[in-house]
């Protein structure tokens, strides 16, 4: 009789294949780095072509050129893995200000663009959005995929304010909503962020909150 997707997702006997934490195994020997990489490498990728309903533990173990066994030992089944893989993703951290708030926005926004694209986030991003996705993997994405980035722009806004160069009472709350939106707005209609993305962005966002681009703002 063929085996069902809940038959191939089930935890297969151990096979001595290393000790791992995600089973809540602790005895076996030392566990395996590079099996590790290549798992959550391949989660990744089918993380991003299929979603979380796609992730097959059997298919990722299969690509990986390890065993069920093995992942299991490691992770207790497929949400763990997804979080485990999502955790993997990185956004390269801050960057130091330049003393120009605008243009630290600019190139914030830019370096958003870059990472967008090099990651495919908006695939990762779309998988918070179904209605059943797991708390834990939507709170993943929240704090890798968008949490940084919003913190980012924050920083610079804020930077704005008190240079004198945006309005005190400038809602900075819905700029990162409408910089964040931006992008999947060009997501949903099937359009890649074009390359002056982030001046245009900065811009206009920037005129919102009552500045001028590249001009202080008087006290």
């Amino acid at each position: 009789m063929p085996r069902t997707e809940q038959d191939l997702e089930r935890p297969p006997p151990t096979d001595g294949d290393g000790a791992g934490t995600g089973a809540g195994h602790t005895t076996g020997r030392p566990r395996n780095a590079e099996i590790d990489r290549l798992v959550l490498q391949v989660a990744l990728r089918h993380l991003r072509s299929g979603g979380l309903p796609g992730l097959s533990v059997a298919a990722i173990a299969e690509e990986a050129g390890t065993t069920r066994a093995a992942v299991y030992r490691r992770w207790a089944g497929r949400i763990e893995l997804a979080v485990a893989a999502l955790a993997t993703v990185d956004d390269g951290g801050p960057v130091a200000a330049s003393g120009d708030p605008f243009a630290d926005l600019v190139t914030e926004l830019a370096r958003l663009r870059r990472f967008v694209v090099e990651h495919d986030a908006t695939a990762l991003v779309a998988i918070a959005l179904v209605g059943d996705t797991d708390a834990r993997v939507r709170e993943q994405i929240r704090r890798r995929l968008v949490d940084p980035w919003r913190e980012r722009l924050r920083a610079c806004l804020r930077a704005g304010i008190e240079s004198g160069a945006l309005r005190a009472a400038a809602d900075h709350t819905t700029a990162e909503d409408l910089l964040t939106g931006s992008w999947l707005a060009h997501a949903v209609r099937g359009e890649a962020l074009a390359e002056d993305w982030a001046p245009r962005a900065a811009a206009m966002v920037w005129a919102g909150c009552g500045g001028v681009p590249g001009e202080p703002r008087e006290r």
